[in-house]
């Protein structure tokens, strides 16, 4: 037997620290249900692209290539495309965002060659050629499975999985350092 006089005190503080136990636990988990519900999530969480859902098939095309050949998708090569399909009387606006494309695909650095550029229609003469491009012919059905190819704002430019679906969309006049960075998100899932 305890000689100590029982403490009604000790009791009640013990029932608060365990209520404020149970509080926090239960607080913080609801708190996060709360925002994962409302859409919330981490700025580093979120593309810079708009995420197309869902996402344009586009395996049963085989785009062809200005040169005739094929374009087959090749899942199994793990490549990612950026897709640009300007309409035909684009000039200089074409020729800013095909240095611009460049400029993201040089800095892949050594994962430049698991990522490849394809220009649907006529290339600007005066713009630089990374050697990850391929022109594919103006006339393709590829340019038909672009959601909001034709954008009054100006050029859109896509993304493409390796298997073939078109799984993001950058507005015309959209940063270019965006799509390096969630091409570059992608590439670290291979």
């Amino acid at each position: 037997m305890d000689p100590r006089p029982f403490d009604p005190a000790q009791r009640r503080r013990g029932r608060w620290m365990l209520v404020g136990l149970f509080a926090l636990f239960f607080g913080t988990v609801f708190g996060a249900g709360v925002l994962r519900f409302s859409g919330w999530q981490p700025a580093a969480h979120k593309n810079h692209g708009q995420m197309l859902q869902p996402p344009a098939d586009a395996r049963a095309i085989v785009p062809e290539l200005e040169d005739g050949g094929d374009y087959p998708w090749n899942p199994g090569e793990r490549t990612w495309r950026i897709v640009v399909a300007p309409a035909a009387d684009c000039a200089a606006p074409c020729a800013k965002l095909a240095q611009d494309l460049d400029k993201v695909w040089r800095l892949f650095g050594h994962n430049a060659d698991q990522v490849e550029i394809l220009w649907i229609g006529a290339y600007p003469a005066d713009a630089p050629k990374p050697a990850s491009l391929r022109i594919v012919r103006a006339d393709s059905p590829l340019r038909a499975a672009l959601p909001q190819v034709d954008d009054p704002a100006g050029v859109p430019v896509y993304v493409i999985d390796p298997h073939g679906f078109v799984i993001l969309r950058y507005a015309p006049g959209f940063d270019p350092g965006g799509l390096r960075t969630d091409v570059a998100k992608l590439l670290k899932l291979i």
